[in-house]
Order: C-alpha cells, then sequence, then structure tokens
C-alpha cells in the first residue's frame, strides 16, 4: 500500500497551482457571500489533508478494490435516488444530510468513476474495441449517470458522460469505432435539438427547458436571463484591474445582489469585477496549468491505469472550467456547474483534491522509476 518513493517525482509545482487557485477562491468567496468563507477554508484544510494522504497511497493498490468503489458510489447515489436520505435544494435532492453533516454524492461520484474505468479500461485494454466490453462499460456506467439524472442533476451528468467517453477513448478506442458513432449521433443530437425546442417537448425538465429558451431567446425570457446578463456586465465593469475585493462602491453588480448565490456557479462574475481582466487570466491560467500538468504526468504513468487516472482528473477539470466560464459568459445556457477550485463548495473541493492527490501518486510512480526498480 505504502511504498518508497522518490521526492523528486513529487509534483510540488501541480500542489502550489491548486493552493494558490483555492487561496483566490476562497478570497472572492469572502467577498461575495462572507458567511460560508470559513466553511471553504475549512473544506483547503480537509482537501490539502485528503490529497497528502491519497498521494502516498498506491494507486494500483487502491484499484483492486475498484467492485467496492463501485458498489460504494452506487450505495451513495441510490440513498439519493430512492429518497432514503438527502436534501434538497433549488427543487432537487441531491445532499445526503447526517447529523449535520451534508455532502453531495455526485462530486464524489466523478472521483469513484474514473478510479473504476480507470481499472476497467486498464484490464480490458486488449478488448476494448469489441462489442461486448464497450456494451459492459455503457451498461455500467449507465447505472450511476441514471442515478445523478434523476436527482434531477443534468449537468453533472453531462460532466460523469464526458468524463466517461474520455476515459474510453483515451483507453484505446479505435478511431473507425468513433466516425462511425458520430454518424449516427450528429444526425440524432440535431433531432434531439429540434424536439427540445418545441414548446410542448417533454423530453427535459421545464426548468431546464428554460434554461435553454432565455439563452437561445433572451428578450422573450428576460425574466430567467439576468443572471447571465448581469454575470456579462459584472465582468466588463471590472475592466482591468478590478474594483478590488470587499468593496462597497454602489455601482458593483454584486453589490446591488443582481446575481443570486454568487459565491457558487457565478463566482468568476465576482472574480471579473473585482479582481478584472488580470486577475480573472490569472484564475484561468492556473486552472490551464493544472490541467497541463495532469496531462504531463499522465503521459509518464507506469501503466495504462495511470495515465487514465490522470487523463480522468485532467478532463474533469478542463470540461468543467470551459463549461463554467461559457455559461458566466453568456455562450452558453446556464447549467449550474462550479468552477473547479474557485467556487465555493466542500464536496465538490474536497472532491478535487483528492483527485489531484491521485494524479500525484501516478506521478510518484513514473514509468522510468518502475523500471529502475
Amino acid at each position: 500500500m505504502l511504498k518508497q518513493y522518490h521526492i523528486r517525482n513529487y509534483n510540488f509545482r501541480l500542489v502550489v497551482y491548486v493552493v494558490a487557485l483555492t487561496m483566490i477562491g476562497i478570497n472572492v468567496i469572502g467577498s461575495a457571500q462572507k458567511s460560508v468563507q470559513d466553511k471553504q477554508i475549512a473544506g483547503l484544510l480537509i482537501g490539502l489533508t485528503a490529497m497528502a494522504v491519497v498521494s502516498l497511497i498506491d494507486y494500483s493498490f487502491i484499484l483492486r478494490f475498484h467492485w467496492l468503489i463501485y458498489v460504494f458510489n452506487l450505495g451513495m447515489l441510490g440513498l439519493i435516488t430512492f429518497h432514503i436520505l438527502g436534501g434538497s435544494g433549488g427543487g432537487a435532492v441531491r445532499w445526503i444530510d447526517v447529523g449535520g453533516f451534508r455532502f453531495q454524492p455526485s462530486e464524489l461520484s466523478k472521483v469513484f468513476l474514473i478510479l473504476f474505468f480507470s481499472w476497467f479500461f486498464g484490464k480490458y485494454q486488449e478488448k476494448v474495441n469489441k462489442l461486448p466490453t464497450i456494451l459492459v462499460s455503457g451498461v455500467l456506467i449507465f447505472i450511476p449517470w441514471f442515478m445523478v439524472e434523476e436527482q434531477p442533476d443534468l449537468s453533472t451528468s453531462i460532466v460523469i458522460a464526458v468524463i466517461f467517453l474520455s476515459l474510453l477513448f483515451l483507453g484505446g478506442l479505435s478511431y473507425k469505432i468513433i466516425i462511425g458513432v458520430l454518424a449516427v449521433v450528429i444526425p440524432a443530437a440535431a433531432l434531439f435539438i429540434y424536439l427540445i425546442l418545441q414548446p410542448d417537448q417533454k423530453i427535459l425538465e421545464h426548468y431546464q427547458w428554460i434554461r435553454i429558451m432565455s439563452w437561445l431567446q433572451p428578450d422573450k425570457y428576460a425574466e430567467n436571463v439576468y443572471q447571465q446578463q448581469n454575470s456579462i456586465m459584472a465582468i466588463g465593469s471590472g475592466q482591468l484591474w478590478g474594483k478590488g475585493l470587499n468593496n462597497d462602491t454602489v455601482f458593483s453588480v454584486k453589490n446591488g445582489n443582481f446575481i443570486p448565490e454568487p459565491q457558487t456557479d457565478f463566482i468568476f462574475a465576482v472574480a471579473g469585477e473585482e479582481l478584472g481582466f488580470v486577475g480573472s487570466a490569472i484564475i484561468l491560467a492556473l486552472l490551464l496549468l493544472i490541467v497541463i500538468e495532469c496531462i504531463l504526468m499522465g503521459r509518464k504513468a507506469k501503466d495504462l491505469s495511470g495515465q487514465l487516472i490522470c487523463g480522468g482528473v485532467a478532463v474533469w477539470v478542463g470540461f468543467q472550467t470551459f463549461v463554467n466560464i461559457c455559461v458566466v459568459t453568456g455562450m452558453m445556457p446556464n447549467t449550474g456547474l462550479t468552477l473547479p477550485f474557485v467556487s465555493y463548495g466542500l464536496t465538490s473541493l474536497v472532491s478535487l483534491f483528492i483527485g489531484i492527490g491521485l494524479v500525484l501518486n501516478v506521478g510518484l510512480q513514473p514509468l522510468k522509476y518502475r523500471m529502475e526498480g
């Protein structure tokens, strides 16, 4: 489980990037909603501890418990899906409340699924292009995906789907299969979009449909798109250096409460307004550096499972960042996805730190180190 590592293989650059980004997030959260800042600080401390512990445990040892990880994940999601435990918020049931302790299973699910499918595609890498393997993996991902989507949490279910498809691709899926699937998926997606745009559609929940329509027709659905419009205004008003954290100017979009719950999904709007273009660029640069470090460490992994762990975390951080920034700048409909390491949310933050801990452990066992050993 614990083994002898070389300190030179510990990626302290990645740790610095993650901690620096989280510290920026804590300061912006404090400006957006002072009452939750202490909780985010606690999340950082818990996350750092979890990251340090996980980074020293051989990921190959963790992957031995692949089925236990998968079943435990289904168990947690099942508590929500079947209303055994669960706290509601915004019309959805996504949290488990136990003795005042509250966490979101779907966030931890991202870590568990990356681990499970890193083992699965690592074990069956020679059969990844065989129909039985593809079908079995499809069934295995559909069950937790369906549980998350039924909460309902469409945004997280999309992230899970993207992570799975990325792992399948990185696992060696043939380009011929990908092209064949795209030949079917693209027309099907076009038909799907046409159907959901109909006023009497029954495919999406009404609130999901409203989000899409308000993005496509902001003038007609102005009462539902104000959050994004105010977000764009806030980011633009920050100009180069911003208005400063914790400012009390009456011309602040944040101070005027024009963005509900700004500490979560729309935290980048607060950062843009108060830190300006420079601060926003630093946040995006740190996120990009984190993704790059994960990719580079994955390329040096001792086996395919290690590569997939790093690739899965890179896709998780990168895709969620892309979607969040597109939403707050009005380039996509509102999805409800947080900005990794920056938005408020203890489960999300700790889960991300665990993911980084796994990447660090992969980095402690590069292929060259294994060959020398």
